[in-house]
């Protein structure tokens, strides 16, 4: 049985980063409101309020966790492009999940990613190589790492989770997005 946790598999950054790799990783980011938008495209509420895996996060849950996380990302960003080697804020996923707004429907949170994607991809490609070395500390995993290595995990953050939604459909037959 594969793992419902990780249906891409974990993030592993190559060890080189190249700017196709970048360029790949902005596209993925710049693609990801629509990819989730049919995703979740035609989904009912009781569809919507169902765990992607036994004790995980309902559809509905990670779609606002998404649009929670990305708001975090491009605060990172853009605190790594102004400051020097910021401390990046970490957030208690798990219980923001819980919180009044996860309950709303989730076009909040897809016309939301919508403009937050739209202002991200707008500085990411604005950026040099040189940005990209720029570094930030991340308590949370006790590192510091590139902004490059950041932008990647977003990525790979953003189609994981939309990985999540379209294996339950096609685990439980419901119609697969096209």
């Amino acid at each position: 049985m594969p793992d419902l946790r990780y249906p891409i598999g974990t993030y592993e950054p190559p060890a080189n980063i190249t700017d196709a790799d970048l360029d790949r990783w902005i596209g993925q980011i710049e693609s990801l409101p629509a990819e989730m938008r049919v995703a979740v495209d035609g989904l009912t509420d009781a569809q919507l309020d169902t765990p992607y895996r036994a004790e995980g996060w309902t559809v509905r849950q990670v779609v606002h966790h998404v649009g929670d996380s990305h708001l975090n990302a491009i605060a990172r960003l853009k605190l790594t492009l102004t400051e020097d080697t910021p401390t990046i804020r970490t957030y208690k996923e798990a219980a923001w999940a819980e919180l009044a707004d996860y309950a709303m429907p989730v076009e909040v949170t897809l016309s939301f990613l919508d403009r937050l994607h739209a202002r991200w991809t707008t500085v990411l490609r604005s950026l040099d190589r040189a940005d990209f070395e720029r570094l930030l500390y991340h308590p949370e995993a006790e590192q510091t790492m590139r902004l490059s290595r950041l932008t990647g995990l977003y990525a790979w953050h953003g189609r994981h989770h939309v990985a999540h939604i379209n294996g339950l459909r096609t685990r439980e037959g419901w119609d697969a997005p096209s």
